[in-house]
């Protein structure tokens, strides 16, 4: 169960996690909802729309064929995208996951540079903690945390956590998390051409995308490469405020 804070989240981060994954995957944008205002928002307006409505049914259509090339089920809740939503407490995401099967496997964003992603970020694993089952997952997403130098690599880690423009949300997870490497994956030709297909789904968001993060699209470039960490609570030992268990690793240059 993808936690996608957009429609596209999930097929930018994890489509190749999610071509590799066996069994039932769901892919759930929490910002799903219709929008209920007169003015077009600036972003919908840089991608070419001219009202709300327009812009949310044609991404919801977007989604949907995403979600059938992933093979994933699309779910919505019904927040509209941030533009047109007071802030507050997302509307139906801790039922949402209380509700899940303890066996189910959550993953949720790293809030990298984006307030929308730290807010599901935050607000999914406060539902999520004391959940019977496995851990909740949280994946790098992109194409924010594929601007790290040597992302890609076995450095890809230790440069974003001393990242100072990108590894900010990283940093601050670790100080209550052990983040643990679950998935580390480089895609090859075939799950990449699989990739590229389920990202080029969103077509009205590729070139607003591409101003803030360039050629994100390029082979090789960031979307090639997927990491998860299984997100473990952090322990102290001894009560003398040393840490046991989500010790940041050792943090190298930007």
């Amino acid at each position: 169960m993808v936690l996608s804070p957009h429609f596209d989240d999930a097929a930018l981060s994890v489509a190749g996690y999610l071509g590799r994954t066996a069994g039932p995957t769901a892919v759930v944008t929490v910002h799903g909802g219709a929008p209920a205002a007169d003015r077009i928002s600036w972003w919908d307006a840089g991608c070419g729309f001219a009202t709300p409505e327009e812009a949310y049914h044609e991404r919801l259509a977007e989604d949907a064929r995403a979600c059938a090339l992933l093979g994933a089920e699309q779910v919505t809740l019904p927040n509209p995208d941030s533009p047109y939503r007071e802030g507050g407490d997302l509307a139906g995401l801790a039922d949402f996951l209380t509700a899940l099967p303890p066996q189910t496997r959550v993953l949720v964003p790293l809030g990298t540079n984006q307030p929308d992603h730290t807010a599901v970020r935050d607000q999914a694993l406060a539902a999520l903690a004391g959940r019977p089952g496995p851990a909740p997952y949280v994946y790098a997403d992109l194409p924010y945390t594929g601007g790290v130098r040597k992302w890609g690599t076995d450095a890809a880690v230790e440069r974003l956590a001393g990242s100072d423009k990108y590894g900010g949300a990283y940093r601050d997870l670790s100080a209550t998390y052990e983040l643990r490497v679950a998935h580390d994956i480089r895609l090859d030709e075939r799950e990449w051409a699989a990739k590229r297909a389920a990202v080029l789904s969103y077509t009205s968001q590729l070139a607003p995308v591409a101003v803030g993060h360039g050629p994100f699209l390029r082979r090789p470039g960031p979307l090639q490469a997927e990491l998860i960490w299984e997100a473990v609570p952090a322990t102290l030992d001894n009560g003398e405020g040393n840490r046991h268990a989500g010790q940041p690793p050792h943090i190298g240059v930007g």
